[in-house]
């Protein structure tokens, strides 16, 4: 069975959960082939080095540089992300035509399917997350997606089953239609395995960190979360890493003052950096919060501003006492260290096979399909 799987190309989030995706189509025997865009190519190529790429259209999303609020920029621009839509999917019968894959999977790449492959298509986001002002668009916008995803075979939320899971209201709504899965937290940290020798040379000289920040996310939002780190974790006492998020960058490591920088830590190094400090902060999407339940991190959110749905996780994260959380615009070493005094911890994803059970029945399905096609 041939596997084409493409992750949207907002920020590395989409990328990184679909890492034990892939890792389980390929144990199941599958041919897997990426499509990817510059941005998070170098990403799957350090993982997966074996794997094929091919080059996606990009959704080019641009943050508001104000950070007002992202529904009605998404809005306002809806003509471009149309185009895009219908670029991809032209894109997507073009791939099935010419290199017969047999399955599509999308990260939440609204339009890449086709009628002649079995499609599945991946989000955490059933509800699209409206400010308490719009609130009322929020119907809109779940009837807008869901009828998105009838253009799938399939429709997998990477969460837990029983509500609220990790991404609460997000990914909980009251009707549940029969070709949807939920194929429980997905962290390419899964298959981590914590030895506290293994840590790199280069972090090993300070195992005690006191606080790593994880810089993620679209321009400008992602370099105006950089400059607050760096002017608010030098003036929080103690030796603290910030990993950029900048796999292409060609500067790797240097250090200012308290600060060990890194443009970005191959899986490992970066998995035992988190392990060995005391706190974690971050803009807190969804993706980071599974890899930081699996990494047994305590948490610091930082939303991106405009961005409600990061802002909604945090909120109700730090509701559940999983998490604390600054809304950026307070962002200081003053908050910062207040936020370490909360008592938080997210809960580990219990063991289990749904993702590997799914992909199972994966391969049933697109045989059917396949042969009522012929």
């Amino acid at each position: 069975m041939k596997v084409l799987i493409a992750p949207l190309d907002w920020g590395l989030g989409h990328a990184a959960r679909c890492v034990p995706v892939i890792r389980e189509f390929l144990r199941q025997g599958a041919e897997v082939e990426l499509a990817v865009v510059k941005a998070n190519a170098n990403f799957f190529r350090e993982i997966f080095p074996d794997v094929r790429q091919r080059i996606a259209p990009s959704y080019n999303i641009v943050y508001p540089k104000h950070g007002f609020n992202m529904a009605l920029w998404l809005l306002k621009n809806s003509g471009h992300l149309n185009k895009v839509m219908r670029f991809e999917h032209r894109y997507a019968e073009e791939m099935v035509e010419r290199h017969g894959y047999d399955v599509l999977f999308s990260d939440n790449r609204f339009a890449f399917y086709s009628k002649k492959a079995y499609c599945i298509y991946m989000t955490h986001q059933r509800r699209i997350a409206f400010p308490r002002a719009l609130s009322k668009f929020e119907n809109v916008g779940i009837k807008w997606h869901a009828k998105l995803m009838k253009k799938f075979d399939e429709v997998w939320v990477p969460d837990l089953q029983e509500s609220p899971g990790y991404a609460g209201p997000l990914s909980h709504l009251e009707e549940t239609p029969a070709n949807m899965h939920y194929v429980g937290a997905l962290s390419r940290f899964s298959t981590y395995n914590p030895v506290a020798q293994r840590i790199s040379d280069r972090l090993s000289k300070n195992k005690n960190i006191g606080v790593v920040a994880v810089v993620s996310g679209v321009e400008p939002a992602r370099t105006e979360f950089e400059d607050q780190l760096r002017e608010s974790l030098s003036d929080v006492p103690g030796h603290h890493v910030m990993i950029l998020g900048q796999p292409s960058a060609t500067r790797r490591s240097w250090t200012e003052g308290n600060i060990e920088f890194y443009s970005h830590l191959p899986m490992e190094e970066f998995a035992d950096a988190v392990r060995h400090a005391k706190w974690v902060v971050s803009r807190g999407g969804y993706s980071t919060i599974m890899d930081m339940a699996v990494l047994d991190a305590k948490c610091i959110c930082v939303p991106t501003p405009g961005q409600y749905e990061q802002i909604m996780l945090a909120q109700n994260l730090e509701a559940a006492g999983y998490a604390a959380h600054i809304p950026a615009q307070n962002l200081t070493a003053e908050t910062m260290m207040d936020a370490f005094k909360a008592k938080v911890a997210l809960p580990p994803p219990p063991p289990q096979n749904l993702l590997q059970n799914t992909v199972v029945n994966v391969f049933a399905s697109c045989k059917a399909k396949l042969r009522n096609l012929k």
